[in-house]
Order: structure tokens, then C-alpha cells, then sequence
């Protein structure tokens, strides 16, 4: 054989050194062969199993189980075989939460109809899909423990000269959903955002805030939107006299100081007179429930556009004499 061989290579008159650059050439074109055939477009059957995630009320998160997703596709020799090498990788998708219907108990699923618009996460994203061969793909996800707690807005804020906040920071959603352990849930009776910082405040803010996570405990959101309105404000200091109230007859009420300023903090610009209709009231029932000889003052600006008002000082000292 070992002749024969050696007879093949003298009839065609390649020495060693021939033999080695045919070998190459070999190798060349066989190289150019495959990436050409490679690069081309081929339909083929691709499988990829799926592990589902959502926010469902009740449920846990992630599904418990995966599903085979299979469907026709369009791609080139690259891409089948990538798809051949991870067809046993589970790929988890986020679903949205209007795409998982409810079967019945933890039984859920999502139709190819919806499934298409997450083609593209599940087999990749220069993979064109053709159509799948199931109409429907079912999970499961199980029951939680879960309870309905408040959101508290954390924030540090302070405010340009003459201005001041509408209302307090407003976050949306105001509230969420807590899941873990029965044990753990009965000690979680809010949750609480990152802080909410600004300085010098003039103008309207709103953004996304994160929520400060808590071991061992999984929320239906982990960021919430903030807002707040700022406003521009003139203050108006009035001094006005204490009016008492509610004193019985046989009974007399002196209040000290009897006359007091008023902060009146209103819009810009200013609507109607500020001082219209603006009375102080000292309360006798205030005075029989207080633990001192003092009324905490009542404050009654009826004139549009006022923000605030707050008596200076905040109460008076009380003297009740029979008539």
C-alpha cells in the first residue's frame, strides 16, 4: 500500500513540499466552503425551553416549572447551530402581566398571539420565526403568602426663598404588594423609598424612585414615581384680635396675649385681600380638655388663594372668672 502510495505521488510528480501546500489549499477552500454555507439562510425546527416571570397578585413570581417552546424559524448556519449547543439552557422571560391569563388555582398561560412579541428574547434576536406549533404554553405559578402595605416617601427637600411645596411628595403606586414567609409578613407594615433629595427647590419635580428592599421579603414593585409641586408663595403678617368661643354664660374668658399675629402664606399673585374674613378663635371645650390653663389657637382665613395660616404665637394663656 506503502508503494502504491508513493507510485500515485511520482505519476503526478508532487515532491513533500507539493504535498503540504495541497493540503492547505485543501483546507482553504474547504474553510471558504463552510463560512459561505454557513452565512446562508436555513428553516428549521428550534426548541427552547422557557421559565416564565411575572407580577401576579398571590402568586410567586417565577413560574415552577418550564415549558418547550417550539417554532418553525428562518436563520443562518451560525444560528442553528448556537441553537443546537444551549437547546437544553432554559431562558427566563418577562412576561407582561396582561399576557399570562388565568387558567384555574396556579395554572396560567400565554397564547402564541402574545408569544410573538417575545420571539425575538426567546430565540434571539437575528432569529425570524415563522410560526410556533403549539397555540397556547401553560405555567405554573404557585401560591404566596402576601399582604397590601403603604408606600412612605422619604425625602429631604429645601425651597428657594418665597417658595414652597403644594402638598406633601406624592408617590404612585401608593401602595404594593409584599410576599414571604406568613412570620415575616406580620412584622412588614409599610415599605419605604430611597431618600428623595433636593435643594433650592423653584419649580415642579417628578421621577422614579427605588424601594429599600427587606430581607427575605419580595415586593410587586421595586421602584414607584414620585411628585412634586412647587408653588410660588407672598407671606402676610396680619395681627389680629382672639375672638373666645363657646363660653357658657355664667362664665367669663380672658385670654393673653388677646391679640396675636397671623402668618398667612398665599398664592402669587395675590387673589382676593388676604385679611378678609380672618378671625382667631380661642376655644372654651378646648380650654376644659387641656391639661394647662392654655388654648391652642384656630386660625379661619376664608380668602382665595391662601395656602396657609399660623397663629404667632400657636396659643394663649387663659384666665375663666364667674360672671
Amino acid at each position: 500500500m506503502k508503494n502504491l502510495f508513493h507510485r500515485i505521488l511520482k505519476t503526478l510528480n508532487i515532491n513533500g513540499r507539493d504535498w503540504v501546500v495541497l493540503l492547505l489549499a485543501l483546507l482553504l477552500a474547504f474553510s471558504i466552503w463552510l463560512i459561505h454555507n454557513l452565512s446562508l439562510k436555513y428553516n428549521d425546527y428550534m426548541s427552547v425551553p422557557v421559565v416564565a416571570s411575572c407580577s401576579i397578585p398571590g402568586h410567586s413570581s417565577i413560574s415552577a416549572d418550564k415549558t418547550e417552546v417550539t417554532a418553525r424559524c428562518r436563520a443562518t448556519g451560525y444560528k442553528v447551530i448556537k441553537s443546537y449547543l444551549r437547546r437544553r439552557k432554559s431562558v427566563e422571560i418577562q412576561f407582561r402581566p396582561t399576557d399570562v391569563r388565568h387558567k384555574e388555582g396556579d395554572v396560567f398561560y400565554v397564547r402564541t398571539s402574545d408569544l410573538k412579541d417575545y420571539s425575538h428574547l426567546i430565540f434571539g434576536p437575528e432569529i425570524t420565526v415563522d410560526y410556533f406549533l403549539t397555540d397556547t404554553i401553560f405555567f405554573r405559578f404557585p401560591y404566596e403568602n402576601y399582604r397590601k402595605v403603604p408606600v412612605i416617601p422619604i425625602s429631604t427637600i429645601t425651597y428657594s426663598d418665597q417658595y414652597m411645596a403644594e402638598a406633601p411628595l406624592k408617590v404612585t403606586p401608593d401602595s404594593v404588594l409584599v410576599y414571604g414567609e406568613q412570620f415575616r409578613l406580620e412584622n412588614v407594615n409599610a415599605v419605604y423609598t430611597r431618600p428623595v433629595n433636593y435643594v433650592d427647590l423653584s419649580e415642579d419635580v417628578s421621577g422614579m424612585v427605588r424601594l429599600e428592599k427587606i430581607k427575605d421579603i419580595r415586593m410587586s414593585e421595586s421602584e414607584v414615581r414620585y411628585e412634586l409641586n412647587v408653588k410660588r408663595f407672598v407671606e402676610v403678617i396680619c395681627s389680629v384680635p382672639v375672638t373666645v368661643v363657646n363660653v357658657p354664660a355664667d362664665k367669663n374668658l380672658l385670654v393673653y396675649p388677646s391679640v396675636v399675629d397671623v402668618s398667612l402664606k398665599c398664592n402669587f399673585p395675590l387673589m382676593d385681600d388676604p385679611e378678609g374674613g380672618l378671625r382667631v378663635e380661642a376655644d372654651y371645650n378646648e380650654l376644659l380638655n387641656s391639661l394647662g390653663q392654655r388654648c391652642i389657637l384656630k386660625v379661619y382665613a376664608p380668602a382665595r388663594g391662601i395656602i396657609s395660616s399660623e397663629a404667632i404665637p400657636i396659643s394663649v394663656s387663659c384666665i375663666l372668672e364667674d360672671r
